[in-house]
């Protein structure tokens, strides 16, 4: 979401900071390895998680996630049922509701699919792309969730309404407290220019290593350093996309790298994360950041739009895990399995908030990088 606010201040709705004529709706059819946080060369720590307790387990997660792929536009998604911790598959026929039970998952039968809730979105990236709103699909309710903060009043608010009045019920409105915002300011703490930002993930190629951090961090400097005094140098930025995207690589100046295991906000022992994946709605999910530490939520919407005062960020991981300034490019993850970067959001770790992460699986694709 976009914010009329500077990223800096710590109310808007941002990425986490370093410190028209409408078209018509479609007829509905009744159709029946990696050491997470832990710097090259250095004696940071590695990051402690494990798979919380009632979280389904991964490749049932996994299994729903890519047969709702398979299912194309006989399905509005995937999810993971808050009460029974069971995958949960969307379908719009009854063809569709048998290939979900041959393959042992759950079914329930909705009635808009994916074609009529991406035309939703589509609509909605037309006519009301402004700061400090966002959407993605919600495949619990089988609706478009779209989010307004506080800075979205007045015209703009009003105009709002009309757009999701005009979707006759395909599209609901919430409000956020707070401004949407990238969050800059530190996984571990890395510094560039005058920003503060979070590690990610440590990633390779071949004998080459490198950082992952938000991009809204990275396209703020080049050189990168481990300390505020700017003295122990990590890297140098080798890519970076904000907005649009919002991520960034920094290659170590060394390939040497030292870990330690260290207490980090209560956190003891060591997770290393061997895979990336895609998560699934209403999976449980960890962030780590070195304002806030260690936080847990549910992942809320895949696929999200964020209008940022500085631009429009598309295919975004919605969740309620709160975020604060810092922890901007820090990892999102459960047990072994990388899912994002801190992108930024709106609240804070005292009342709550929403906070939406970059995909890492875009990153390693768009670097030809992997976790180790």
């Amino acid at each position: 979401m976009r914010s009329t606010r500077s990223p800096h201040e710590r109310n808007a709705i941002t990425p986490r900071r370093p410190v028209g004529v409408r078209g018509r709706l479609p007829g509905a059819r009744s159709r029946g390895g990696l050491a997470l946080v832990t710097a090259v060369g250095l004696g940071c720590g590695v990051l402690a998680a494990t798979l919380p307790a009632g979280a389904a387990p991964v490749d049932r997660v996994g299994r729903a996630a890519q047969l709702a792929a398979r299912l194309g536009d006989s399905t509005a998604g995937a999810y993971v049922d808050a009460r029974t911790g069971r995958p949960v598959v969307t379908v719009t026929d009854s063809a569709a509701m048998d290939a979900v039970r041959s393959e042992g998952l759950d079914a329930r039968l909705v009635p808009r699919d994916r074609r009529m809730l991406g035309f939703a979105t589509s609509q909605l990236d037309r006519d009301a792309r402004f700061p400090g709103t966002s959407w993605s699909v919600d495949p619990v309710t089988d609706q478009v969730v779209v989010t307004h903060d506080s800075t979205v009043t007045g015209a703009r608010l009003r105009r709002l309404t009309e757009e999701i009045a005009s979707l006759s019920g395909i599209a609901r409105l919430e409000s956020s407290s707070g401004t949407l915002r990238p969050m800059i300011s530190g996984g571990d703490a890395v510094y560039g220019g005058g920003s503060r930002c979070s590690l990610g993930f440590n990633v390779r190629k071949g004998s080459l290593r490198y950082l992952l951090t938000a991009g809204h961090c990275t396209r703020s400097a080049s050189t990168w350093y481990a300390d505020p005094s700017r003295r122990t140098r990590l890297g140098t930025r080798t890519g970076s996309s904000f907005p649009g995207d919002d991520y960034g690589i920094v290659q170590y100046v060394t390939v040497t790298t030292t870990t330690a295991t260290v207490p980090i906000r209560g956190m003891v022992g060591s997770q290393d994360i061997t895979s990336a994946a895609t998560p699934t709605v209403g999976q449980t999910v960890t962030r780590r950041g070195s304002t806030t530490g260690i936080r847990t939520g549910r992942v809320t919407g895949l696929n999200t739009t964020v209008n940022y005062p500085q631009g429009t960020v598309r295919g975004l991981i919605r969740t309620t895990v709160c975020a604060e300034p810092g922890d901007s490019g820090g990892p999102l993850y459960s047990g072994k399995v990388a899912y994002g970067l801190t992108s930024g959001g709106s609240g804070n770790c005292r009342t709550g908030g929403t906070t939406f992460f970059q995909p890492v699986v875009e990153v390693l694709q768009r670097y030809g990088v992997s976790v180790f």
